[in-house]
């Protein structure tokens, strides 16, 4: 006998849900999902100014993998990381995250570096909660924070480095080009273009 399946949305925010259920849902368009300590955690999707930051960043390491395979085997910006040592299922969703094989199965996949681009909603996820989770993930050495608060287009950069069982943390201007030596030879712009300063006119057809 088939089961009807969950059906997430907003009010689901908080709602203690089982692995078999993430697998059967369906999902209300408009937001993103998360698992935190067994529990799902809802937020609105993105807007325009968050999906040019993530874009920018993804961009940039999508060629480094091209160039660099033997370094990045897999970038993605819709990447879901296992925690280990919970109990309860917990699978924050990094905006970056960085990989050195290519992928098969998110429980199995280890990121080296992810990532967030942080709104003004999103504060005590990324710079509390998430800073806590990533590390207890041993493979990621780096979390980067692109903080789009002050000037969405101009974002800061906080970088958590791994130091053992911490994190050393670093803060970077606006318009920074960010260099690791996880990613060598890479030089990372921060800052997406800024906009042109004309309107592309649009021909009638």
């Amino acid at each position: 006998m088939l089961t009807t399946a969950v059906r997430f949305g907003p009010k689901s925010h908080g709602r203690l849900v089982t692995d078999e259920e993430l697998e059967r849902a369906e999902y209300c368009s408009g937001y993103d999902y998360e698992v935190i300590f067994g529990r799902l955690f809802v937020s609105p999707a993105p807007n325009p100014e968050h999906d040019v930051v993530e874009k920018h960043i993804y961009h940039q390491l999508a060629r480094y993998r091209d160039e660099h395979p033997e370094i990045v085997g897999c970038v993605t910006d819709r990447a879901r990381v296992f925690v280990p040592v919970i109990e309860l299922t917990t699978a924050p969703e990094p905006d970056i995250a960085v990989y050195a094989e290519d992928l098969d199965e998110w429980r199995e996949a280890e990121p080296f570096i992810v990532g967030e681009v942080l709104r003004r909603t999103d504060v005590n996820k990324d710079f509390f909660c998430n800073v806590v989770l990533y590390l207890r993930v041993p493979t990621i050495q780096e979390y980067w924070v692109f903080d789009i608060r002050e000037e969405p287009r101009r974002p800061k950069l906080w970088v958590c480095r791994r130091v053992r069982d911490d994190w050393d943390i670093h803060e970077y201007p606006p318009d920074t080009i960010y260099e690791t030596p996880l990613l060598p030879g890479l030089k990372l712009r921060v800052s997406p273009p800024p906009r042109p300063t004309t309107k592309r006119r649009r021909t009638k057809r």
